[in-house]
């Protein structure tokens, strides 16, 4: 039984049953290990003085869960009531400094500094970050809707609108070569003026920031329309051809702007050669999609007015002098007309090659060399394929079904030389008439 155990066997017994080792019960009581050992091994040379051994008893057998008092009345009984004091010498307890007043050395201050950096830096780069990533808003604030009619008399409106501060507006219109530009304000804001004329405008507004290229993702567009006087005749400017130019083939650009033009005719009248000699007019292949028409020449051509009232046509001629006639008519009836005085005189060789009706293989040859874009091989082309080819004397083309290959000589419509499925080579080299030839 327990109480046939001297007081260091109960100390001893009472701690393992705790399950804690001298090392924590030093750490749990604040009673350093030799002095538990001595109290455990019932050694008392080990031991401070009374007072300071009956303190540890106490403390360390309420720490085992055994009666303090107890354990004393057992220390008494097997050591005495007296136990030799030794000289103990209390360490020298610790000063007690008043608080120093707060003080920031320049190692401090400099760390400070640093780190508030740092930060300020991340929110900055943050910042731009968010801003490299998103693209700027637009909204048009007037006009209010998307399509209005002005006055008669509007020569101009004053676009306004809302978008990122700092941000470029850009306003493109058909028939002006550089875009309406401006940057909004600090508050967002934009506005430009923009010049109107008779008829549909037609604007299209983007926003985009100058640091990141990026673009509005919802672009705009604006519509103002001007009403053309019911009395007025279109207005009518030609660009192509000039007056009194001498091309060196058929292909006659014609190109210019026509304003309140419900559609724009395009016509030509031969006036004899080159040299001044009138001739019978020839009889020149129509141009695609064109109506026939009474009297000398081409075919005349009529044409649609874009959105922003240009027109642009080719229009094919023999070699010549030539008058074009270029006629825009209002929705009312009321016309504008002008006319361009042209010559073609033909330089070489000008072969334009029309695959029609069916598939067709062609070779060809210019100026006795082997044509390189479509090669020793040849080259299969479908329907409705066109081919151009120009030399200084000559051009021969091997063709597999001579019935839809259809041939154009400066300007003058052969048509078809053979027959359907049939092969044949022909040579051009005018003033001489096409040559049928056994190349292959």
């Amino acid at each position: 039984m327990e109480s046939t155990l001297t007081l260091g066997e109960r100390l001893v017994a009472a701690r393992e049953r705790k399950g804690v080792d001298l090392y924590r019960a030093e750490r749990d009581t604040k009673i350093r290990m030799r002095f538990l050992t001595a109290l455990e091994r019932g050694d008392d040379r080990d031991l401070p003085g009374t007072v300071y051994t009956k303190g540890f008893l106490r403390n360390y057998a309420t720490y085992l869960g055994l009666d303090p008092d107890e354990i004393l009345r057992q220390w008494r009984k097997e050591h005495g009531d007296f136990v030799a004091t030794k000289v103990v010498v209390a360490p020298p307890r610790p000063l007690l400094q008043q608080p120093r007043a707060l003080t920031f050395s320049p190692s401090v201050v400099v760390a400070a500094l640093m780190t508030l950096g740092v930060v300020v830096f991340g929110v900055y780069l943050a910042l731009q970050l968010l801003r490299f990533a998103r693209p700027p808003v637009l909204s048009v604030t007037d006009p209010a809707t998307a399509t209005i009619t002005a006055s008669e008399s509007a020569t101009e409106y004053l676009l306004q609108g809302e978008s990122s501060p700092g941000a470029t507006i850009s306003i493109s219109t058909p028939g002006r070569d550089q875009p309406y530009r401006t940057t909004t304000l600090t508050d967002g804001t934009w506005s430009i003026s923009v010049e109107l004329r008779r008829g549909e405008n037609m604007f299209d507004i983007t926003a985009t920031d100058p640091e990141t290229g990026k673009q509005a993702e919802d672009p705009k567009q604006v519509v103002i329309t001007v009403p053309f006087l019911v009395i007025q005749a279109p207005t009518l400017k030609i660009d192509q051809p000039v007056d009194g130019t001498t091309f060196e083939n058929g292909a006659i650009p014609v190109e210019g702007t026509a304003t309140n033009a419900r559609d724009v005719k395009v016509e030509a009248t031969y006036l004899g050669t080159a040299d001044g000699t009138v001739t019978v007019t020839p009889a020149p292949s129509p141009s695609p999609g064109a109506s026939p028409v009474v009297g000398p020449g081409p075919p005349a051509i009529t044409l649609t007015p874009d959105a922003d009232g240009k027109f642009t046509t080719p229009l094919e001629l023999t070699a010549g002098r030539w008058s074009i006639t270029i006629t825009a008519t209002s929705p009312q009836g009321k016309t504008s007309a002008q006319t361009r005085m042209v010559t073609v005189a033909y330089r070489g060789v000008n072969l334009v090659v029309d695959i029609v009706g069916g598939n067709a293989w062609i070779k060809v040859w210019i100026d006795g060399v082997l044509d390189e874009a479509i090669g020793a091989s040849g080259r299969v082309y479908h329907t409705g394929k066109t081919l151009t080819f120009t030399g200084a004397s000559s051009i021969e083309v091997r063709t597999g079904s001579s019935g839809v290959t259809h041939f154009t000589l400066n300007g003058v419509s052969l048509g078809a030389l053979g027959a359907k499925g049939v092969p044949e080579t022909w040579l051009f080299a005018p003033p001489a008439a096409p040559l049928k030839t056994t190349r292959r």
